[in-house]
C-alpha cells in the first residue's frame, strides 16, 4: 500500500490500537478480536515476544489488517519490521535516523514526542504524524489542545491515557487518531476466554469516532 493510502486509512479509522501481549499466540488472538469489532489496524509493539513473527503472520494471513510496528527505537529495528510486513512504524521517542530510514522505504513514521520543541523537531525532520506520549502525563486532552493551537499543521496521535471516557475529548482537542492501549487491547480478556469483550470495546470506540465526526458536519440550511 502506498504511503499516502496508509495515512488515509489511519485517519479514516481514527484509531491505532497498541498491542502488547505475553506471547505471540495471545497477540494474534488480540488482533482477531480487535478486527472482529471493525478496527482493522493495530500497532504490534516490539515488547511482544516474537513480535516480528506476529507481524509476518498477520501480513501473510490477515491482509485486511493494516499492520504497524510499535516501540521501534532504532532504524535497524524499523528496517527489519518493514521487511517483515509492517506498513507503518511507531516509536515512543524521537530518533532522527529512524525517520530517515522510513523515508527511504516510503513507510509512514510516527515518532513519539511530548514537548513543543520535540514535536517541532520531529515534524521538521519529516515525521508524518507525531505520537504525543505519554499524553496523560501533562494533562491529557487539555495538553493536546494547547500544543495544537500554535501547531495546527502538525498531525498528532495522543497515546497514554486514552479511554472510552476520554476518547471524545481527545478528538475534540484535534487528534488525528487515537492511540489506545490496555483499555481496548486487554490481554486479560483473552486469558479469561472472553475475546468478545475486546470486540465490543472496539465497536464502542468506532462509534465514538463516528459520532464525533457526524457532529462536525455542517448543519443543512
Amino acid at each position: 500500500m502506498e504511503k499516502s493510502a496508509v495515512l488515509k486509512a489511519l485517519a479514516n479509522l481514527g484509531l491505532v490500537p497498541v498491542l502488547r501481549a505475553e506471547s505471540a499466540e495471545q497477540a494474534l488472538a488480540l488482533a482477531d478480536a480487535i478486527a472482529a469489532g471493525g478496527v482493522t489496524t493495530l500497532e504490534v509493539t516490539m515488547t511482544v515476544p516474537g513480535a516480528i513473527r506476529v507481524m509476518r503472520t498477520l501480513a501473510e494471513q490477515r491482509p485486511d489488517i493494516l499492520v504497524g510496528a510499535g516501540t521501534v527505537l532504532d532504524p535497524e529495528t524499523a528496517r527489519m519490521c518493514i521487511l517483515e510486513g509492517a506498513q507503518y512504524v511507531v516509536s515512543p521517542a524521537l530518533n532522527l535516523r529512524t525517520i530517515e530510514l522510513c523515508h527511504r522505504y516510503g513507510v509512514p513514521i510516527l515518532p513519539g514526542a511530548l514537548t513543543p520543541t520535540e514535536i517541532v523537531t520531529a515534524w521538521e525532520a519529516g515525521a508524518d504524524v507525531i505520537k504525543i506520549f505519554p499524553a496523560s502525563a501533562l494533562g491529557g486532552a487539555k495538553y493536546l489542545k494547547s500544543v495544537k493551537a500554535p501547531l495546527p499543521q502538525v498531525e498528532m496521535i495522543p497515546t497514554g491515557g486514552v479511554s472510552l471516557a476520554s476518547a471524545r475529548e481527545f478528538l475534540e482537542a484535534g487528534a488525528f487518531a487515537l492511540g489506545v492501549g490496555a483499555d481496548l487491547v486487554d490481554p486479560r480478556a483473552i486469558a479469561a476466554g472472553h475475546p468478545e469483550t475486546i470486540t465490543e470495546n472496539a465497536r464502542k470506540y468506532l462509534a465514538i469516532v463516528r459520532a464525533f465526526r457526524e457532529s462536525q458536519l455542517p448543519t443543512p440550511a
